[in-house]
């Protein structure tokens, strides 16, 4: 039974519900959104109703204030006093004037404010929604309204409508706002087709959906445990988290199968009967391949097979196909050392010849190698030939970083490459038919390079060209699939120069010293005498959280009279008490209390203005600005780190500003892209450096708690390393080499293709 509050709105009516607990329907006007989380879509809006001002809370799609809600479900008592909980929602268009003009400039419709919202309400009067849906370019007879802003007015308000109806559908399987919006994006007004008659499509479709929110979906939808469509979606899941863990591009069919059926919750018997006929249409679909590598049989999708091929291809066409190059290496190598009074040692001389003469070359070492000298006197010398030479690395950070340590200009791969969205494809504008022109590509930072990232640059290195890639064989993989840097020189097909001798010893930083001890096995020294390297012994995950947070609040900034955003907090893992996730909302709640009034909830974090961010994930559609200089361009990356510089609870966006300047807006579709940043793990620091690096030493998986992973995080370091935790996991992290392995075909596919080479 349904009692409808616009109709009755004595106090009597009111009694007799909470008497008996009717369910009831109530609706009116949205007058002010008092609260709303993007992620889970919960919000409480101020609803002007027969009844008065009513507290509406409940899951809601985007809305704007004027709009008519009309909410079935009950009264409720809590902490906040009396709400309307609502349990299903639907929205109406609004139903005067006034309303109308406060939903057009509400802000949901993008280039309609105050200004054109009364005109055109003035003009068209209630009517005036339905004009800009279906008849758009009668608003050109309005001022300041030509055909393409009417244009944009009308896709504006029916995106906001298709996805308000969409959201509303798929509310009923508990799929978050923001992830509705994803699902509505993608399939438009075929949305509610496709979740009612296969929901795994999704999981292929459309980043950020899993197996088991599609799973939830397919139960209430009624589709069989046992279905195709379930275990097609159960395999592809399987395959991409093993690469999203471990970082394997293959994954044998036998541990497929296990995997696949804890997953799906099926008996072996019954798995068998379909198992094998639905990875052969997916084969057949062109998604996956199978690969015998050893004679055990693997699977892995297609994409990763074509960016492994593509690698080991130009890799070898590179190698093959540089320009011959006259020059006295030696001669130049003199003057060089003249011009810099310096004495280069007879490594780095050989690495500097290598990288001359070779199509493509690896110069790896650990902090303190001279590798920036090296890097400075091979272009040095190109230039000397008149050969352009093009620097970058993997991420803005790295790229800056070369950049001031070379005093030559570098920038991202993404950058250099050139992203591409012409004909409504994303694509970088550089590749085999449009490669780069420079005469020598070096890339920095090359352990961070994932199958994707190398495989795009490598297409754009043109033949003739040389490549020379420096990194540190020693830090962690990259955080994507695939183990470049390792099996580029695991394959024994180029030349390697390995960096081992220190010449920044006159420094007497510790932090070298100590990267290198640890790097041979030999535990750091903890003296405190040290002046660049500390090491406070905490005996719990509680007391570990206490100093760290001490440290990077008030000891740190007052002992080095700096600034907190001069210190980096690198934890190896997300979760517990020292772990990411605690230390982001603890310090947070001390270093910026002064903006905690206004703030924006998503995902249980609150962001505000002077947040310490990291974008999460690439995104190549995402439009930055550059106020100062009036730049515009699209693109931000996995890794970027900035600060919140705007926060408008009303429509529910901020602004971040990277640290090259750029400035982004996020609002309810993309905020799940962003994470507090006042720490951060070990793996996302990869290519960055900090002035000051605190690092909580606990205990854990053994496959984690490595030599590698505590010898990336001290190398981030360029002034200050503090260490917070017991000697004991030290002692254990730098005597243990255990690392995952990654499963990937690199090798195989470059030994082959050179094989092919030499027997033609």
């Amino acid at each position: 039974m349904f009692i409808c509050f616009s109709l009755y709105s004595n106090d009597l009516l009111l009694n007799v519900y909470l008497l008996y607990n009717f369910l009831m329907q109530i609706r009116g006007v949205i007058n002010k959104i008092i609260f709303s989380n993007i992620e889970t879509g919960y919000s409480v809006l101020e609803v002007d109703t027969d009844i008065g001002n009513v507290k509406i809370s409940g899951k809601f799609p985007v809305v704007g204030e004027g709009e008519m809600v009309i909410a079935n479900g009950e009264f409720i008592t809590n902490k906040y006093g009396r709400q309307f909980l609502a349990e299903q929602v639907k929205i109406e268009n609004p139903q005067n004037k006034e309303n109308l003009i406060r939903f057009l400039s509400s802000g949901l419709i993008r280039g309609i404010g105050p200004v054109f919202a009364k005109r055109i309400v003035d003009m068209f009067s209630i009517e005036a929604l339905s004009i800009i849906e279906n008849n758009p370019l009668y608003l050109t007879r309005i001022k300041g309204i030509n055909e393409r802003k009417a244009l944009e007015f009308s896709q504006s308000v029916n995106n906001v409508k298709k996805m308000q109806s969409a959201v509303m559908f798929l509310q009923q399987y508990d799929v978050t706002l923001s992830l509705a919006v994803k699902i509505f994006e993608c399939y438009k007004s075929e949305t509610e087709n496709v979740v009612k008659n296969n929901p795994y499509k999704l999981v292929e479709d459309i980043e950020g959906v899993g197996f088991k929110t599609a799973d939830k979906i397919a139960i209430k939808v009624g589709i069989s445990k046992n279905s195709e469509f379930r275990i097609r979606a159960g395999i592809i899941h399987c395959l991409s988290l093993n690469t999203e863990r471990i970082g394997s591009t293959i994954l044998s069919k036998k541990e497929l199968f296990n995997q696949v059926s804890v997953l799906l919750e099926l008996n072996d018997k019954d798995l068998l009967e379909l198992f094998d006929v639905v990875l052969t249409k997916i084969k057949i679909d062109g998604v996956l391949q199978n690969i015998i590598k050893e004679s055990i049989e693997y699977i892995s999708l297609t994409k990763y097979v074509t960016y492994e091929k593509s690698i080991a291809n130009n890799l070898i066409r590179i190698k093959e196909n540089a320009d011959f190059l006259i020059a006295d290496i030696d001669q130049d190598i003199l003057e060089f050392e003249q011009k810099k009074k310096i004495k280069l040692h007879d490594q780095q001389k050989q690495a500097i010849k290598t990288a001359i003469t070779e199509g493509v070359v690896i110069i790896t070492g650990g902090p303190g190698t001279g590798k920036t000298t090296i890097v400075k006197c091979i272009i040095d010398i190109f230039k000397k030939q008149n050969k352009t030479c093009l620097l970058m690395a993997p991420t803005g950070r790295a790229a800056k970083r070369l950049e001031e340590s070379t005093n030559i200009e570098a920038g991202t791969i993404h950058r250099m490459l050139e992203v591409d969205f012409s004909g409504g494809v994303r694509r970088f504008a550089h590749y085999e038919k449009n490669p780069l022109l420079a005469d020598v590509v070096l890339v920095d930072e090359v352990s961070m390079l994932d199958v994707f990232l190398a495989s795009s640059l490598l297409r754009a290195v043109r033949s003739g060209a040389r490549l020379i890639l420096v990194g540190d064989k020693n830090q962690l993989p990259s955080v994507g699939a695939g183990n470049v840097l390792a099996d580029i020189i695991s394959s024994n097909l180029f030349s390697v120069v390995e960096l081992t001798q220190i010449f920044r010893q006159t420094d007497a930083s510790q932090i070298i010293i100590n990267a290198h001890r640890i790097n041979q096995g030999k535990m750091p020294y903890l003296s405190s005498h040290n002046t660049d390297f500390f090491f406070s012994s905490q005996v719990d995950s509680n007391s570990i959280k206490n100093e760290v947070v001490s440290l990077v609040s008030k000891r740190l900034p007052q002992y080095f009279d700096c600034d907190w955003r001069d210190i980096q907090i690198l934890s190896p893992i997300k979760t517990g008490q020292s772990g990411v996730e605690s230390l982001n909302q603890n310090l947070q709640e001390i270093l910026n209390s002064c903006n905690s009034s206004k703030f924006i909830e998503y995902n249980n974090k609150k962001f505000m203005v002077g947040d310490r961010v990291m974008q999460m994930n690439n995104n190549y559609d995402k439009t930055w600005s550059k106020p100062l200089t009036f730049e515009l361009g699209k693109g931000v990356f996995n890794g970027d780190i900035g600060f919140i510089v705007e926060v408008d609870t009303k429509s529910a966006e901020l602004v971040v500003e990277f640290e090259d300047g750029k400035q982004v807006v996020y609002n309810s579709i993309d905020m799940n892209e962003l994470s507090l940043a006042y720490a951060i793990t070990i793996h996302k620091s990869q290519g960055s450096e900090f002035n000051i690096v605190v690092i909580p030493i606990t205990s854990g998986n053994p496959f984690l708690f490595n030599r590698n992973l505590i010898y990336t995080a001290i190398t981030r370091a360029k002034k200050c390393v503090v260490l917070v935790g017991k000697k004991e996991n030290i002692a254990f992290m730098v005597a243990n080499t255990k690392m995952t392995k990654r499963e990937t075909l690199l090798v195989d596919f470059l030994r082959k293709m050179s094989d092919d080479k030499i027997s033609v």
